[in-house]
């Protein structure tokens, strides 16, 4: 007997009840997938989610500052603007 005959044999021997068992808890199992998603997506919890990482990029785990990427922020942000007024003033200048 082939894999397949087998496989076929044996999906015979299940009964009506057995079948409507594994219906019911797959629909159970959508269900949550389905609730769980919802949940995922509703915006208030996505704005959360969306706070809950930009205070994790500016405080550590024990709540203090994390001075260090401050300054570089800073510092990266004091750069830009200055190569924009250099270029321009020397723009202007023309």
């Amino acid at each position: 007997m082939s894999d397949t005959q087998a496989q076929s044999a044996k999906q015979q021997a299940r009964s009506t009840q057995q079948i409507e068992a594994d219906i019911a808890a797959t629909r159970a199992r959508l269900a949550s997938t389905v609730d769980e998603l919802v949940e995922r997506a509703h915006p208030k919890n996505v704005v959360k989610r969306q706070v809950d990482q930009a205070k994790a990029q500016v405080f550590d785990e024990r709540g203090e500052l994390r001075t260090q990427k401050l300054i570089a922020v800073g510092g990266a942000v004091v750069g830009v603007v200055g190569m924009l007024l250099m270029i321009r003033r020397l723009v202007g200048r023309r």
